[in-house]
């Protein structure tokens, strides 16, 4: 009787941990971080202030956690887009193809506003957005992948490590999307990355 009354506690608590994540969730894609409270969180949960802190120390670990999360689920999809290539297909092309996916993700999944917010609070380190930045996401390993690819296979050079090579696509993908957030609407972000990786693969130097 005891266990199962256990159990029953610990399904009641995940399911209310979700619930607060769900809401939260659900809240600061339709108003943004920063217009969101705790209060508006528990009040549409329908939980006590008492008990969203006993799962969460603060709106920004509930934010972080949240992050994190898409940021592990959105790298699976552009992994498995990558598996989807025939062994035989180009480390161009695929490079290419990603760089459409990214844009698209950008776009469509993630869109303009809350990409403005997330730089925001990459800047101020309002989170912990280290999973974004970090050069142990799964998205730095697909890149190094792919450039590891082409370099064995001679389509890239080799007088450059994989991994400078590999910050550099980072690098100019995060421009784009910061240059995208600053000229919204006058700036298509994929036709722009498009052609950017298009100059990078080319390089501009003289042969």
């Amino acid at each position: 009787m005891n266990i199962k009354k256990i159990s029953n506690r610990k399904a009641k608590a995940i399911q209310t941990k979700k619930r607060i994540y769900e809401t939260a969730d659900q809240l600061f894609r339709k108003y943004g971080f920063e217009n969101v409270s705790v209060d508006s969180i528990v009040e549409m949960a329908g939980v006590s202030k008492g008990t969203f802190y006993v799962y969460f120390d603060s709106k920004n670990s509930l934010a972080a956690a949240l992050l994190n999360d898409f940021v592990n689920e959105v790298d699976l999809d552009y992994k498995s887009h990558i598996e989807s290539f025939d062994t035989k297909t180009p480390a161009s092309d695929i490079l290419v193809s990603l760089i459409g996916k990214i844009a698209d993700i950008l776009n469509y999944s993630i869109g303009y506003d809350h990409m403005k917010t997330l730089y925001k609070l990459q800047i101020t380190k309002t989170i912990n957005t280290d999973k974004v930045m970090g050069y142990n996401r799964e998205l730095y390993k697909i890149f190094s992948d792919i450039i590891s690819r082409g370099v064995q296979r001679g389509e890239f050079i080799t007088d450059i490590p994989v991994d400078t090579l590999t910050k550099h696509c980072v690098m100019a993908i995060r421009g784009l999307s910061y240059e995208w957030c600053i000229r919204q609407p006058d700036f298509d972000l994929k036709e722009q990355a498009l052609k950017h990786f298009e100059i990078l693969l080319s390089g501009i130097e003289k042969r």
